[in-house]
């Protein structure tokens, strides 16, 4: 079988390219190896009702008026803006980290524990906060996160965090449209590549014989895996998730959808999610019982379970090989979450790919 442009994954990022080249009017087809689309923007209903993000919380939040129309075109969506706390001390507090907290614990005449440029993860964190909070929020967290000390990080992980000098709890408050889809995220990825061939339980990288493509190949799996790991291989890490399904419990056992849970002595897992709090006040009062999920790191052997790029300087440079040879490839892009090796939000993702694929339709219309 021959298509114009063949797409490896149905995740945000294939799907975001196959719907974009579908509309402007190419023969797209979309193959992935999962026996659902979406990849890891999916979820599944509970015998309870409670709808679970099968592969952990996804809140999505954009302040692209463009990219909010465009999923939009998909679902509509409830307003949800994620607001988390940690388990600090069997207190539970705000995080990211209120300047309130650090001025009770530690006092109002705190400093940053280090200057200069930072080099890792810890340096560039304790930039912003004193050691104490360092340790109490970040360190054991992220040791837990990666398997590794927080010294052999990239320094930019510090990025995804701050301090909130005015307190706001909110995680995302910047973000002006912000929600779930009204359905699901399955559902919303179905709408996505609608009339739009799709073939799942299907390994390209297995049956590369059984079809090609006219005019390119995008690909979204890990860009080592693509390579057959001959330059090595890549660390990733996964989560394993254990659901606790609690049927007589009334009400909520959380006060918030995600606690995180940051030190070692609070067991293996990084955050506990409690899915009712994601869904309308209205549906989830009905419900009787609720669902927790514990999510406990670990680093996967099988490239179905990869969902993080390992954040250091070895894994970087490896990757830099990597990209070199598929920057030289005719007529196949490796792109993505897992193609790239770096961490996309959902809306980072899709404007991502659309930037793609105005490269791939301007490309065509060149050839033309």
């Amino acid at each position: 079988m021959k298509v114009d442009y063949l797409i490896i994954g149905s995740g945000l990022t294939g799907a975001v390219i196959a719907r974009l080249l579908a509309d402007a009017g190419r023969e797209v087809m979309v193959v992935d190896r999962r026996n659902h689309v979406g990849g890891n923007v999916h979820d599944h209903a509970h015998i309870s009702g409670i709808r679970i993000h099968t592969y952990g919380p996804h809140y999505f939040r954009t302040s692209s008026e463009r990219i909010w129309d465009f999923v939009n075109r998909f679902d509509t969506f409830y307003k949800y803006e994620a607001a988390l706390l940690s388990d600090i001390d069997s207190e539970l507090v705000q995080w990211p980290i209120a300047g309130s907290y650090i001025r009770r614990t530690i006092g109002v005449d705190w400093k940053p524990e280090f200057t200069g440029n930072p080099r890792n993860l810890e340096e560039a964190a304790l930039s912003l906060m004193p050691r104490r909070i360092y340790e109490k929020f970040v360190k054991e967290y992220n040791e837990k996160q990666w398997g590794v000390s927080a010294n052999q990080l990239n320094a930019d992980l510090c990025t995804r965090f701050d301090i909130r000098y005015d307190d706001e709890p909110r995680l995302k408050p910047l973000a002006k449209y912000q929600g779930i889809p009204s359905s699901g995220y399955a559902n919303l990825m179905l709408n996505m590549l609608d009339k739009i061939p799709v073939l799942v339980n299907f390994d390209y990288l297995k049956n590369k014989n059984l079809i090609s493509a006219k005019k390119a190949i995008i690909f979204t799996g890990p860009i080592d895996e693509f390579f057959d790991y001959d330059l090595g291989k890549l660390k990733y890490r996964g989560q394993k998730r254990e659901h606790i399904y609690l049927p007589d419990s009334a009400g909520f056992q959380q006060p918030t959808g995600q606690v995180n849970n940051p030190t070692h002595a609070g067991g293996p897992h990084i955050r506990t999610l409690e899915w009712k709090h994601m869904m309308p006040v209205e549906i989830a009062l009905k419900i009787s019982g609720t669902v927790l999920t514990k999510e406990i790191p670990f680093t996967p052997d099988d490239s179905g379970d990869y969902e993080y790029p390992f954040p250091d300087a070895t894994n970087t440079k490896l990757y830099d090989r990597y990209r070199t040879r598929a920057d030289s490839l005719e007529k196949v892009y490796i792109c993505g979450r897992l193609g790239e090796y770096r961490y996309y939000d959902m809306d980072q993702a899709i404007a991502r790919a659309a930037l793609l694929s105005g490269n791939l339709l301007a490309c065509a219309d060149l050839l033309q």
